[in-house]
C-alpha cells in the first residue's frame, strides 16, 4: 500500500514541484501581512504556514488544499490579542480552537457549514474584506502615528477604524504611497484577463511582483531620495538567525495562566467555528477546481485542521484554515497531490532559517497593497449587485450580515446574519408548505412537504377564507410530517363545518403526526 503511494506520488513530482514554489511565493507575503493584520509578530504567520506545509498536508484528505493563516481569522486575532491583553493568551485560545475542531471532526460534524446560508457566508467574508480595507490604509500611506497601533489593530468600535482612516491621509510618506500605489497596480494588471493567457507570466504570481517591485524601489529611494525610503519601523522585521540553531529560540510560548480566563474559551469557541466554516468552504471550492474532481472528506479536514492549531498554537503560530488563494495557485500552477503543499511548507522553512535579513528588506506598504486587493475581491461591489439581483431573502441577510459585523464583532455580526437569514428560510417554508386553491366554490387545502406548528396561523387564516356553502378537499398525500396541532386545527374545522353547510374530503391527512389513526378517529369522532 506503502509503495502504492509513493509510486503515485512520484508519478505527479514533475507537476508539484514547481506547483509547491508558485504556491510558496504566493504563501510568504500573504504569511507576513496577515500576521500583520492581525496585530501578531510577523514571525507568527509564517509559522502557522510551516505547519499547514509541513503537518496538515499530511494530515489533511485533500490532495491540493493549501492550510496557513487566513484573512478571514484577522479579525478575531485582532479583537482576541486586544481582549486578553497578550499574544500569548491568543496562543491558548488557538490551542483550544484546535481541540474543538479535533472533537467536531471525530463527531462527524464536517456536515456543519452546509447549515450556514450562502449570504451570511459571503456577507462575513465581504465585511471581512472591508475591514481589511480600512485597517490596511495606514499601512499603505507610512500613516507613522498608527505604528503603535498595530498591537491593537482593531481597537474599540469600528469608528475608531474610520478615525484612523481618515488621519492616515493627513500624514502620508511620499515613499510609502509610491510603493503602494504600484503595488496595487500591479496585482490589478496581473489580474487582467491579457495578462491571465500568456503562459510564462500566468506561472509567475502577482504578490511575489509586488515584493520585488517594493523592496528595488526602496533600495532605490535609500540610494536617490532619502527623504522618501521608508524607514525602519515600516519593514518586515523578522528575527534574523546568525546560526540555523538559533532559529528554535524564537518560538514563542502559550501562557497556560489564560486557561483560568473565560474570554479565552469564548475566543477559543469563535476561532474554531470561524475557522472550521472557512476551511469547509475552501475545501469545497478546492473539490470543483480539481482537475482530477477527487472529493476530500470533510471530517478527516477538521480533524487535521485541529491538529494543526494545536501544534501552531504550541510554537506560537497564529490560528490555521484551509485557504482557498493558495489552494486555487497550487491548482493553477499544475500541483496534483499533497506533494506541493509540502514543498511549499519546505520552502517557507528554508527562508526563514536561512533569508530572514533579506526578508527583512521588505516594505510593509506592499504587504498592505496585497491585502488590499484581497480585501477588495472579498468585498468586491459586483457581489451585492450579485445579491441585490437574486432578491430581498438574499440580500437582506448578506447586507445585514456586513453591516452587524462592522458595528459589533465577527461573531455577534454572524448570528444577527443568520437570525436574519434563518427569518426568511422559515419565510420561505411557511408559505411552501401550505397553499389553498380555489376554482369556483370548491376549495383545495394542499399539505406539502413537512408542516409544522409555525404553520398554524396560516392554516387558520386560509379556513377562515372559505365560505359557506363550499366544498373542500384536505389534500395531505404529499406530506410527510404534519405536526400535532396543524391536524388538531384541521378537526375543529371538520367538526365545525357542517354548521356552514361546507362539505369536506380528507386525503391521507392521518397517521403522520406520529400519532395512530385510530387515535386520530376517536378524538375526530368525539
Amino acid at each position: 500500500m506503502i509503495h502504492k503511494h509513493a509510486q503515485y506520488y512520484l508519478e505527479h513530482i514533475k507537476d508539484d514541484i514547481p506547483a509547491g514554489i508558485v504556491v510558496f511565493l504566493v504563501a510568504l507575503p500573504l504569511c507576513l501581512g496577515i500576521a500583520m493584520a492581525s496585530g501578531a509578530p510577523l514571525f507568527s504567520g509564517l509559522i502557522a504556514g510551516l505547519v499547514g506545509g509541513l503537518v496538515v498536508s499530511w494530515l489533511s484528505g485533500s490532495q491540493l488544499s493549501v492550510s496557513g493563516p487566513a484573512a478571514g481569522l484577522t479579525v478575531i486575532v485582532f479583537g482576541a490579542i486586544e481582549t486578553l491583553g497578550s499574544f500569548q493568551g491568543l496562543l491558548v485560545a488557538g490551542i483550544l480552537a484546535g481541540c474543538i475542531q479535533l472533537v467536531l471532526g471525530f463527531l462527524r460534524a464536517g456536515i456543519i457549514g452546509a447549515f450556514f446560508p450562502a449570504a451570511v457566508i459571503e456577507g462575513m467574508l465581504a465585511a471581512i474584506g472591508l475591514i481589511l480595507i480600512i485597517k490596511q490604509v495606514p499601512h499603505a500611506t507610512g500613516y507613522h502615528a498608527s505604528y503603535e497601533g498595530d498591537e491593537s489593530y482593531m481597537r474599540e468600535t469600528a469608528e475608531s477604524s474610520f478615525i484612523d482612516l481618515f488621519e492616515a491621509f493627513n500624514m502620508v510618506s511620499p515613499g510609502a504611497m509610491v510603493i503602494s500605489g504600484v503595488a496595487l497596480l500591479i496585482l490589478i494588471i496581473w489580474g487582467l484577463p491579457v495578462f491571465k493567457k500568456q503562459a510564462v507570466l500566468k506561472q509567475i504570481p502577482g504578490p511575489l511582483i509586488v515584493v520585488l517591485w517594493g523592496v528595488g524601489c526602496n533600495l532605490l529611494m535609500m540610494q536617490f531620495f532619502p527623504a522618501w525610503a521608508v524607514g525602519g519601523e515600516h519593514l518586515v522585521n523578522l528575527p534574523v538567525s546568525e546560526q540555523p540553531t538559533d532559529f528554535f529560540n524564537y518560538f514563542i510560548s502559550p501562557d497556560y495562566s489564560y486557561l483560568t480566563n473565560p474570554e479565552t474559551y469564548k475566543v477559543a469557541v469563535t476561532i474554531a467555528i470561524i475557522a472550521s466554516l472557512e476551511t469547509l468552504l475552501s475545501l469545497e471550492a478546492t473539490d470543483k477546481l480539481d482537475p482530477l474532481k477527487r472529493l476530500a472528506p470533510t471530517n478527516r479536514e477538521l480533524k487535521a485542521q485541529g491538529v494543526g492549531n494545536i501544534i501552531s498554537g504550541f510554537l506560537g503560530g497564529l490560528p490555521m484554515t484551509a485557504v482557498i488563494v493558495r489552494s486555487a495557485a497550487n491548482i493553477n500552477a499544475g500541483g496534483r497531490t499533497r506533494i506541493a503543499c509540502f514543498i511549499h511548507g519546505v520552502c517557507l522553512l528554508l527562508s526563514v532559517v536561512f533569508f530572514a535579513r533579506y526578508l527583512n528588506a521588505i516594505p510593509l506598504a506592499c504587504l498592505a497593497a496585497i491585502l488590499l486587493h484581497t480585501g477588495y475581491k472579498l468585498a468586491n461591489p459586483s457581489l451585492f449587485k450579485h445579491f441585490y439581483h437574486k432578491g430581498m431573502s438574499q440580500f437582506l441577510p448578506f447586507t445585514i450580515t456586513v453591516v452587524a459585523i462592522l458595528m459589533t464583532d465577527l461573531l455577534e455580526g454572524m448570528v444577527i446574519g443568520m437570525a436574519v437569514g434563518l427569518f426568511f428560510v422559515i419565510k420561505a417554508n411557511y408559505h411552501a408548505a401550505i397553499t389553498l386553491v380555489q376554482d369556483g366554490m370548491h376549495f383545495t387545502l394542499l399539505l406539502n412537504k413537512d408542516v409544522s406548528f409555525l404553520n398554524k396561523a396560516l392554516v387558520r387564516k386560509f379556513i377562515l377564507h372559505i365560505p359557506e356553502g363550499s366544498t373542500v378537499t384536505i389534500d395531505a398525500s404529499n406530506a410527510k410530517f404534519i405536526d400535532h396541532d396543524i391536524v388538531e386545527v384541521l378537526e375543529n374545522f371538520l367538526a365545525a363545518a357542517p354548521d356552514d353547510n361546507i362539505s369536506i374530503e380528507v386525503i391521507d391527512l392521518y397517521g403522520k403526526e406520529k400519532m395512530p389513526k385510530h387515535e386520530a378517529m376517536v378524538i375526530l369522532n368525539q
